[in-house]
């Protein structure tokens, strides 16, 4: 493991700590998208700076994960008053309901098939939207999973994590689930991306651990420094290294594909650090809870 206190972090204040920045990804129109989970708001920020505030929904509405769709558009999930949430680059806000109350959506990507696929959080579903809004849903061989993020895999398939059955879930096209049990027990993973070398790698939150599944379902796990750092979500860059959110130990933390650790501390203390992106721009940016965004460079 290498520990570096000296790469280059600029920080970018968004909004107050209240607003809850959590989210955050890169739009088809090169600018960063994040959202405000306390205040039901998403942001455009561009490299140069420019900002743009964008109702979507009640202040409760809890915008979480967002993603860029198929359509150029940013989707997203609205946790708090279940709804999938979209807004155009010029800031054009729709929304789709759920058919059912209580799913709590969380995780989002954009398929391989052209639609959006999400996780439900208290429903034990995944969901799948098309752009135009039509909706299903896919019932988990498991009872009280937590399904939280969600990625496309390189296999054509979509793979989740289930933060409380402890497991790495897969699901094809026609809704086919299976699941791969973590070797830690109560290892509550919650980010998953899928890496440059074709590997899913994800955080275990409460076992301070990054884990990698290949494709013959083989995983190993490499533990953090800190095992009570909370990582909590993770990037793949296309160099091939992934990126990630220490978010109970303030830092930054990289892994290549070999496992090979090193962390980066953020500049204003106990700033929660939470979504993270590769930028148009090349550099790592993380949303932060105080209210800001960071960026980080080599």
């Amino acid at each position: 493991m290498q520990h570096s206190d000296h790469p280059s972090i600029r920080e970018f204040s968004v909004t107050d700590a209240k607003a809850g920045l959590y989210g955050i990804t890169t739009g088809s129109d090169g600018a960063l998208w994040i959202t405000l989970v306390h205040s039901g708001e998403v942001v455009r920020l561009t490299l140069d700076g420019d900002l743009s505030r964008y109702p979507v929904g009640s202040e409760t509405c809890r915008p979480a994960i967002i993603t860029q769709g198929p359509d150029r558009a940013l989707w997203f999930t609205r946790s708090g008053d279940d709804h999938i949430g979209r807004i155009t680059i010029d800031g054009t806000t729709s929304a789709f309901s759920l058919p059912a109350p209580g799913g709590a959506p969380f995780g989002i990507c954009a398929g391989p098939d052209g639609a959006l696929w999400f996780t439900e959080m208290n429903t034990d579903r995944i969901g799948r939207i098309t752009p135009d809004g039509q909706i299903v849903h896919f019932p988990l061989p498991a009872q009280g999973a937590f399904p939280s993020m969600i990625t496309p895999g390189p296999d054509g398939a979509l793979w989740f994590t289930l933060n409380q059955a402890n497991a790495i879930g897969r699901i094809d096209l026609d809704g086919k689930v299976t699941l791969h049990p973590l070797p830690t027990a109560d290892a509550a993973p919650v980010g998953i991306t899928c890496g440059a070398d074709d590997a899913l790698w994800f955080v275990e939150i409460a076992a301070g651990q990054i884990g990698r599944l290949d494709g013959d379902g083989t995983i190993r796990e490499f533990p953090l420094p800190d095992r009570a750092a909370r990582p909590h979500a993770i990037t793949a860059a296309p160099s091939g290294e992934c990126w990630f959110t220490e978010w109970g130990a303030n830092r930054i933390g990289r892994i290549t594909s070999a496992g090979e650790i090193t962390e980066y501390d953020l500049p204003t203390p106990s700033s929660e650090p939470h979504g993270i992106t590769v930028g148009p721009d090349g550099a790592v940016w993380t949303a932060l809870e105080t209210g800001a965004v960071a960026r980080l460079t080599l």
